[in-house]
Parts: C-alpha cells; sequence; structure tokens
C-alpha cells in the first residue's frame, strides 16, 4: 500500500521538475573597441536539452558583423526517457490505486491481480534505476556544456586577450538536481514495494501454508513421540482384561508357582555347574483357614542352585 500513497506523489515530482526546467545564462563582451560591444548575450535552453539548437549572436570585435555560436551536445535521449518513465509510471499507480480501492475482489480473484502487479512492480523498478542513472549522467553533461567558462571558449571575441568577456548570470541547477533526486527516490520506493506485491501474490502463500519443518521442531515432535510410546508401555497389563476375582488370583499364583519349581528342579537335574539363584516377584496373598483374605504384602520366592 506504500505505493498507492506514496508513487504518485514522487513520479509528479520527478517529471515534472525535469521536464518543466528552463536555463538562462547571460555573458557580456567588452571589446577593445567600445563600439563593437555587447553587454548582454542572452542564451536560453530547457527540455528536452537539444543544446545544439541553442544558438546566439556574438560580436567580432575586429569587424562590424556578429557570428551565430552553438552550444555543443544532446541529452535529449536520457532527458526523455526519464521523463516517459515517470509519465508512465504515474498512470499506472493512480490505477493501481482505483483497483485497490474499487475492486478488491476482482483482483484477488485467481491471482491474476496480485501476479500482473508483481511483474509490473519489477519492470517499473528496473526501468526507474537505468533513467535515473542515466539522466544523473546527463545532467552532469549538460552542466558541463552550459558552463560559463566553457561557453566564452566558443566566443571568438574572447578568446582575445584585449576584450573582456565576463558572466553576468548562471543557470540555477536546484530543480534538475531535485528531479535526479526524486529518481532515485522512486527506485527505492518502487525496489521496496515488490515485497509488498510479493506477499499477495499464490507464491508466498503457498509457502507460508506448507512451512518447512526446522530442526527444532523435528526434535520437539520425536520427543513428544517418544513420551507418547513411554507413557503406552508403561499402563498395566490388567486394564486390557476383566479383573480376575482373590479367589482366581490365588489360585493362579499357586499354580505358577509349582510351575516354576517344577521348571527350576527338572533343570537342576540336566545341568550341572554353577549358576545364579533364581528370583521370583509376585503379589502374595495370605488367607486364614476361612478361606478369607488376611493381609497382603510383597513375597520373594529364591530358589538357591
Amino acid at each position: 500500500m506504500c505505493m498507492v500513497i506514496f508513487a504518485p506523489i514522487f513520479a509528479i515530482c520527478a517529471f515534472a521538475t525535469c521536464g518543466g526546467y528552463y536555463g538562462h545564462l547571460q555573458v557580456k563582451v567588452d571589446c577593445a573597441d567600445r563600439r563593437q560591444s555587447n553587454l548582454s548575450i542572452n542564451i536560453n535552453f530547457g527540455y528536452p536539452f537539444r543544446l545544439q539548437e541553442v544558438h546566439f549572436k556574438a560580436p567580432l570585435c575586429d569587424a562590424k558583423r556578429e557570428e551565430v555560436i552553438f552550444l555543443d551536445g544532446d541529452f535529449s535521449s536520457a532527458a526523455q526517457f526519464f521523463l516517459t518513465v515517470g509519465v508512465f509510471a504515474f498512470l499506472y499507480s493512480l490505477l493501481a490505486t482505483i483497483v485497490y480501492v474499487f475492486y478488491q475482489n476482482k483482483y484477488l480473484k485467481n491471482n491474476r491481480g496480485p501476479l500482473v502487479d508483481f511483474l509490473v512492480t519489477i519492470i517499473f523498478s528496473f526501468m526507474w534505476l537505468v533513467s535515473s542513472c542515466c539522466w544523473a549522467k546527463a545532467l552532469s553533461d549538460i552542466k558541463a556544456a552550459t558552463n560559463p567558462t566553457q561557453v566564452l571558449l566558443l566566443i571568438s571575441a574572447c578568446r582575445a586577450q584585449e576584450n573582456k568577456c565576463t558572466v553576468t548570470q548562471e543557470p540555477l541547477w536546484s530543480r534538475l538536481n531535485t528531479s535526479a533526486v526524486f529518481g532515485f527516490v522512486n527506485v527505492v520506493l518502487w525496489v521496496g514495494n515488490i515485497w509488498f506485491v510479493f506477499k499477495e501474490t499464490g507464491w508466498y502463500k503457498t509457502g507460508q501454508r506448507y512451512p518447512t519443518r526446522s530442526a527444532s521442531g523435528k526434535r520437539a515432535s520425536e520427543m513428544r513421540q517418544r513420551l507418547y510410546s513411554e507413557s503406552s508401555f508403561d499402563q498395566p497389563e490388567e486394564s486390557f482384561g476383566p479383573q480376575p476375582s482373590r479367589q482366581d488370583s490365588y489360585s493362579q499364583s499357586k499354580g505358577d508357582f509349582g510351575q516354576q519349581v517344577h521348571k527350576q528342579s527338572s533343570f537342576n537335574q540336566s545341568q550341572v555347574g554353577l549358576s545364579l539363584p533364581h528370583a521370583y516377584l509376585g503379589k502374595p496373598v495370605i488367607y486364614d483357614r476361612e478361606n478369607k483374605v488376611a493381609s497382603q504384602g510383597p513375597m520373594i520366592f529364591v530358589n538357591e542352585m
């Protein structure tokens, strides 16, 4: 949105300060013969800066006639290119403003509007850069071509030592300098606007929809999966089936113990050697004579080898 607000303003400032420039240079020629002197020679130039077409008349101090002198240089291509880019950028900025304000839904439909805006913004950014550089170089050459010292050297009477030539008024360059500055400001503005236009395109939205997982995200996911698996492993197996009664638990524990003793005795008969003691951990239940539960507590059965 920054382009919508500032781009038309800076575009107008750029091409208005360049296209509306008018320069004036005034020199004075004092001949040794006062009758041939010309105290006011006016040299006017401006856009499109075809200086080879700018001419003025200067006196020939050794004769009663005047010579026609032309300036050097043609800088119209750079100036016209700069002004054309500014005008088209201004028109496109106005069009973009109207679309953003009144046709926002159509602009975002099918992602065509943002894509076209993105490509046009890149093109104008490049055009502003090229035109601003060309215009800055051309402006430097214009200043050199209209330098009062250089202009006085073009006058034949001023090359004679007996004659005196002076400059009474020099052109002002502040307006053209401002146009060059506005050109580079537009470069910064349009290049910076590329990012904001890119965020409206489907390319940026697709990247945000499927972001890449960082290393820290992967580690966090693995940690959550590991904690989940450990919590699932620690759940007691009794929760997955019907709970047996206490009497059945007692009978089952006695049968398991008998099986363990039978297996252990058979192992001792077939195997000769030193082995470690075998321990069996269980949940013993102590019953009284009436087959009721008296107490519960941990019990360890150890079979010594």
